[in-house]
This record gives C-alpha cells, sequence and structure tokens, in this order.
C-alpha cells in the first residue's frame, strides 16, 4: 500500500486524492480569521498586469492602437522599449506608500492580480517576465503595515477567458482545451506557493485562477472543476508530504451562481476553501439601464445568497461604479454602452461626469456612489467580506478605492456609515 507521504509526493495521485471523496483534513489555522472578522480590502489592478482601462496613457503613448493587452504591448513595439516602460510602470504605479496609505484606510487585505509569464513564458509567446520581484517586495510591504495579501493568479496559459485582463484578448478562450495549458497552470501555482511557503503569516490566501470563463459551456467548467482539485492539493499540500500549510484556497465562482458550488470543497473534508464572486452591473444593456435605485436594489439583493452559501464567500471584485463609461473598460478601442457607442447598444445618457476626474462629479453624483459604496459593503459583509476593484486608476476616479476616500464618497473607516438602513 503507497504510503500518505508518498502519495502526497506524486502529483498523479494527488488529484486521485483530492477528488469528491476526499481526506479528512486537520482544521486550518489561517493568520487572519476568516468566517468572523470581515475582509475589507483593494485590488491593486493594472499594476503586474497590465489593463488598458486603468493605465490608458501606458498604451496610448505607443502610438499603436493595435496593442490592447500585455501580449501584444510585448509583441507589437520594440523590446526593449516595451521593458523600459513596464519596468518604469511596476516602479511608480504602486509603491510602499500606497501600502501605507491602504492600511490607514482602516482595510486589511490587498489582492495582488499576477500573470503566469511572471514565472513561465513558453515558445513563441511574447511576454515580458520581471514582475516577481515587485510582488515579493510588496509582501514586504504588505508585512511592515499590518495587511494580509491575496496572491491571484489573473492569467493562465492560452487565456482562461479572453479578456485582456487575462493578457491575451481573444476572441475565445484556449486554456481548457489544452492539457499543456492546464499543466503549466498547475506547475506555475505549484511556484507560486513554494515561493511564499514561509510568509503564510502575510499571504494567508493564494488564490489558483482569476474568472475562467465558466459561461462558454460544460467543457470549460469540467476543466475548472478538476483544476480546482489539483489547486487544493497544491496549495494545502505544498510540502510534498502530509504536512497541510495554512494558506486558504480561493476558489471563482467561473460566474456560475453560488448555488452552482453547492457542497463543493466543503468542510469537514475539505478545510481553508473560500469562494470568489465577482459583482459588477455595467457589462450588459440591462445593467447599465437601471436607475441609481435599481442598483442599490440590485446589491442589495445579493445578501441571501452570500449568507446562506456553505463557503467563506468573498465578493473579491466590485465597483462603486455603475456605468461602462470609463475609457477602454470594454477594451481598447471598444465603445461603451451606457453613450451607446459600443456596438450595437442603446444610449442611456451622456458619460460626461461619469468617470475621469472627480473634479467633473457633481455632489447629487458623489451622494449615489456613497449610497452603492454603503449597500454593497453592508451586503458583502453578509459573507465573508470584500475586496473592491481598484485601489487606483488613472482616468476613472468612479472606480478607485484612493479616489473615493478623496472625494468624499469612500469614509476614512470603512465601517462609518451615513446609510445604515439603504437595504432595509
Amino acid at each position: 500500500m503507497v504510503s500518505l507521504k508518498a502519495a502526497l509526493s506524486s502529483a498523479s495521485v494527488l488529484v486521485a486524492l483530492f477528488a469528491p471523496a476526499a481526506l479528512a483534513d486537520n482544521p486550518i489555522n489561517p493568520s487572519f480569521p476568516y468566517g468572523s472578522t470581515k475582509v475589507r480590502g483593494v485590488n491593486l489592478g493594472g499594476w503586474l498586469v497590465l489593463e488598458p482601462w486603468i493605465t490608458p496613457s501606458l498604451f496610448e503613448n505607443t502610438g499603436n492602437t493595435a496593442i490592447v493587452d500585455e501580449w501584444t504591448f510585448d509583441q507589437d513595439q520594440n523590446r526593449q522599449t516595451a521593458l523600459s516602460a513596464l519596468q518604469n510602470h511596476w516602479n511608480t504605479w504602486v509603491t510602499e506608500q500606497d501600502f501605507i496609505d491602504i492600511a490607514a484606510a482602516g482595510l486589511n487585505h490587498v489582492r495582488i492580480p499576477i500573470g503566469y509569464w511572471a514565472f513561465d513564458v513558453g515558445p513563441g509567446e511574447p511576454y515580458i517576465s520581471g514582475q516577481l520581484p515587485y510582488l515579493q517586495k510588496a509582501v514586504g510591504w504588505a508585512r511592515n503595515h499590518g495587511l494580509k495579501v491575496i496572491v491571484d493568479l489573473h492569467g493562465a496559459p492560452g487565456s482562461q477567458n479572453g479578456f485582456d485582463n487575462s493578457g491575451h484578448r481573444i476572441s475565445f478562450p484556449q486554456w481548457h482545451s489544452n492539457s499543456t495549458n492546464i499543466a503549466r497552470t498547475n506547475a506555475v501555482l505549484k511556484t507560486i506557493t513554494s515561493l511564499f511557503i514561509n510568509d503564510q503569516d502575510v499571504v494567508s490566501v493564494i488564490a489558483p485562477l482569476n474568472e475562467p470563463a465558466g459561461f462558454d459551456g460544460s467543457d470549460v467548467l469540467s476543466a475548472v472543476r478538476q483544476y480546482w482539485y489539483d489547486s487544493y492539493g497544491n496549495i494545502r499540500f505544498p510540502y510534498g508530504t502530509s504536512q497541510q500549510s495554512n494558506t486558504v484556497v480561493l476558489l471563482h465562482d467561473a460566474f456560475q451562481p453560488l448555488s452552482y458550488w453547492s457542497g463543493f470543497q466543503t468542510a469537514p473534508n475539505w478545510q481553508g476553501v473560500a469562494m470568489d464572486t465577482h459583482i459588477y452591473q455595467m457589462f450588459s444593456q440591462d445593467e447599465v439601464s437601471r436607475s441609481n435605485q435599481q442598483h442599490i436594489d440590485a446589491a442589495c439583493a445579493y445578501g441571501s445568497s452570500l449568507s446562506s452559501f456553505d463557503l467563506w464567500t468573498i465578493v473579491g471584485e466590485w465597483t462603486p461604479a455603475a456605468t461602462d463609461c470609463a475609457t477602454y473598460l470594454n477594451g481598447r478601442g471598444v465603445g461603451a454602452r451606457y453613450d451607446g457607442s459600443y456596438a450595437g447598444s442603446s444610449r442611456v445618457g451622456s458619460c460626461t461626469g461619469l468617470t475621469g476626474s472627480r473634479s467633473s462629479f457633481s455632489s447629487s453624483y458623489k451622494t449615489f456612489l456613497r449610497q452603492y459604496w454603503e449597500a454593497q459593503t453592508i451586503t458583502y459583509e453578509k459573507g465573508a467580506g470584500w475586496i473592491q476593484w481598484t485601489w487606483k486608476a488613472e482616468r476613472a476616479d468612479d472606480w478607485s478605492y484612493q479616489a473615493g476616500l478623496a472625494g468624499g464618497w469612500i469614509p476614512q473607516n470603512p465601517t462609518q456609515r451615513q446609510y445604515p438602513n439603504i437595504c432595509n
């Protein structure tokens, strides 16, 4: 009979072990009391994975409209020019001062997206590496200022969703349909886990893959479910023995309702599993057409599902923005549904005064942003908590936690309420 130690050293047996009939695990002791203390945090979006809408100047400065994601940023311009621009961006977009400010705002978590290409660039892939030292510095800054870090694998080989924020904007994701892509992703996840194996006091959570495109069908969901099983073994059993880590595994719902995942990787047979769900109200014609009150009501309506789900549930992305007006939000060269510049959309109104600099925001709009922010945070704390997307953006103050603090629609203390009964 194979010993547990030998079994856990074998990736193939790991997959078998962590299929639905998993071994009962020891209770996890993470460095943050998930489930009893609420997660309140921000994403450091657009830093180690480029997004055109967060830093439009980085893309516009190339002078090439074909550059729409990190893949084309690295491929379609002089490589040294791209490297210099990336290094300047990595050095300046997020610094230790941001961690000081995040902690001073009463937050307790930062979620840091990173792409697989920080660890592995394959043949024919144009990606430029160099992000990892900044992630490691960020963990040190978080330790210095009492913050917990969620390391989030935001892009996988072949792209898990085809979005520009996966690194490669393509018409249909290819991650799930290629076993080599999945094997490479598992290897990257093992690398991430091993890199931070001695930092579990700070890196309390690892998210094995952001937003896999479950809406593209059962083939994707089948691959995702198996990858979640593999990820549990890779994150919770990183030592090659029966010894378990105290790192929480943060799965993503793959754009399925929480009920789809009911009973998946639940205690007592699975320990330290949390579910990440992302809640946005601007990526369809119906959503951008809602009134302010309808946006608030829709946010409040999530409370029952979040409070009753059987895993710790973190709303890992959301925003007080209620439109898709931010420049390039739908992709570089793509318009907005709200003002009718998105192909096939019906105009709701003008984007003027709804995004860009907060200096253009009316007092009534800032009041709505505060109400919507409170409705969401009150609701999401019926689950395990929330992480706003995103900390900063060049031209989209409606999305920026930093700008919200300065503009007054986000309180300096995230538990402070002007509208405590907004969802009643």
